[in-house]
């Protein structure tokens, strides 16, 4: 039976090998990091663990409304004027 040659933790699986071989890209993913897959030479996907997709896409916590945002400002109670007069619009000419 003829072997084929394990691919490096660097080089890109082709498509084909990734189909049959997927047991070991699985296994690579979860302890050597992301591996690639390329289709028609091109890298097309990029296959990484459950755990480091999860760190990727989370998102950061935001406050919960715009009126704690700004309750928890550090400028809250600094004495900052906010106050403006009051713009009734402009004359125009009919």
């Amino acid at each position: 039976m003829r072997t084929r040659p394990t691919p490096p933790a660097d080089r890109a699986w082709q498509l084909q090998e990734a189909k049959a071989r997927f047991s070991e890209l699985f296994r690579r993913a979860r302890t050597q990091g992301p591996q690639r897959v390329t289709r028609h030479g091109q890298e097309a996907v990029v296959v990484v663990a459950a755990e480091e997709y999860g760190r990727l896409t989370a998102r950061p916590r935001q406050p919960g409304s715009l009126t704690e945002f700004f309750a928890r400002s550090p400028l809250r109670g600094s004495g900052i004027d906010l106050k403006r007069r009051p713009d009734y619009g402009r004359p125009v000419e009919l």
